[in-house]
């Protein structure tokens, strides 16, 4: 006659004198596979760590060398670039007016805009553009412009 299945135990219990004792045989396993999956978990953090150093170190080197090659733009040019200031802060003002502009024009047609979608295309293809191409060249002269006392 076999014995009852019900009454045999689910889990095998060490009873040495080891210093596991008393911890059933399944949850070593657990335990060894929880420390052994936070180790991976750390040497994939730690490689992680050394490729974002590496990235940083990449960029801050590509930012210095612009940084540099700018500079030696401004010392080679010092005329043009007090001349690109100068366009940058005009610039600026227009830039300023023109968004003052388009706001006003949002508020006027806010139910136009809201409702048609002809009317917001018309919008953006009226202002986009401009205000794109107004930034990149406001950009381009901020960037070339001549700023005394100021470390490169």
């Amino acid at each position: 006659m076999s014995p009852d299945p019900s009454h045999l135990p689910m889990f095998r219990i060490d009873v040495s004198a080891d210093a596991s004792s008393g911890r059933l045989e399944s949850e070593m396993d657990t335990g060894d596979l929880i420390v052994a999956l936070l180790r991976q978990l750390v040497v994939g953090q730690e490689q992680q760590n050394q490729l974002l150093k590496e990235l940083n170190q990449q960029l801050s080197a590509a930012q210095r060398q612009r940084a540099h090659e700018l500079g030696q733009w401004k010392d080679a040019n010092p005329e043009l670039a007090r001349c690109c200031r100068s366009a940058a802060e005009t610039l600026s003002r227009v830039q300023t007016q023109f968004l003052q502009n388009l706001t006003e024009e949002i508020e006027t047609h806010e139910e136009c805009l809201l409702d048609g979608e002809f009317m917001l295309n018309e919008f953006v293809d009226r202002f986009g553009p401009r205000l794109a191409h107004l930034n990149g060249v406001l950009q381009v002269l901020s960037q070339l412009s001549y700023v005394p006392n100021m470390p490169r």
